[in-house]
């Protein structure tokens, strides 16, 4: 464990950011940290429990720039909303942060929006998007802005989980290996810049709720072990319960409508 402030000794006021990329195990090890300490989980929705409210049937790998700005911005007011009702408890466990959905939009406009897909859907992109590249880069940096000066208000710690895990293969992930490190970085270089208290905590599941509980000063209402438990039964039936949703909505697309989906931005 690494971290570059001494750990306090209160649960008042504690507002801790569980950070880190894809598949690094964020929703896991943010549930169960809540369950083991009692502290409020701010949990927004993910970006497929919105996908299938926002554009029912859309794959992730056809999805166009301003479909993934509105997944982004969805993600954001979800959370911010979140966020803002537990002020009044004055603390909680976040699985993830609004720098997320940021650092997210940065990477894609790096190396193309649609990192998931093949390299001949990805090429595509990259040549349609070449007129909106200015516009791209505008938005995000205002983005960007709004998520360092909320960050900064409102956490007061952050523990990062860095890349251990391969990523889960469940064919949802709309990202690739590149994507994961790249955004890995970057998430970490912006929370330093931000000077809030952090630490980069690995190991199992159980290990790493013991160890941020540890870190932060926080009692443990029910063992580590137990809590991480019940925190995967509980992200598998939420996990299964969109899984569903995803396969009714879900069509094939003829491949003309493939092309024209792979040629807009």
């Amino acid at each position: 464990m690494v971290g570059n402030t001494e750990s306090t000794r209160s649960a008042d006021g504690i507002r801790a950011v569980i950070s880190g990329t894809y598949s690094t195990g964020k929703t896991t090890t943010a549930t169960a940290l809540s369950i083991a300490t009692g502290l409020p989980l701010i949990n927004a929705l993910s970006a497929r429990e919105i996908l299938v409210d926002l554009y029912p049937g859309r794959r992730f790998q056809d999805m166009s720039a301003e479909e993934l700005m509105a997944l982004g911005l969805r993600r954001f007011e979800e959370r911010c909303r979140a966020e803002a009702e537990l002020l009044v408890g004055g603390s909680f466990i976040s699985d993830g942060s609004v720098l997320n959905e940021w650092i997210y939009a940065t990477v894609r406009r790096k190396i193309g929006i649609n990192p998931g897909a093949s390299l001949w859907h990805q090429v595509l992109k990259i040549i349609a998007g070449i007129p909106f590249a200015p516009f791209f880069g505008i938005y995000t940096r205002a983005f960007g802005q709004v998520a360092r000066i909320h960050a900064a208000t409102y956490y007061t710690h952050v523990v990062h989980l860095p890349v251990e895990f391969p990523m889960d293969s469940d064919g949802h992930r709309p990202v690739s290996e590149r994507y994961r490190k790249i955004s890995d970085r970057d998430i970490r270089e912006e929370f330093a810049r931000l000077d809030i208290p952090s630490a980069t905590i690995g190991g199992s599941h159980v290990q790493r709720v013991a160890q941020i509980a540890a870190h932060l000063g926080l009692p443990l209402v029910m063992p580590a072990g137990d809590a991480v438990v019940q925190a995967a039964q509980t992200i598998r039936a939420s996990r299964e319960a969109v899984a569903r949703r995803i396969i009714e909505q879900q069509q094939s697309p003829s491949v003309g409508e493939r092309l024209r989906l792979a040629t807009r931005f």
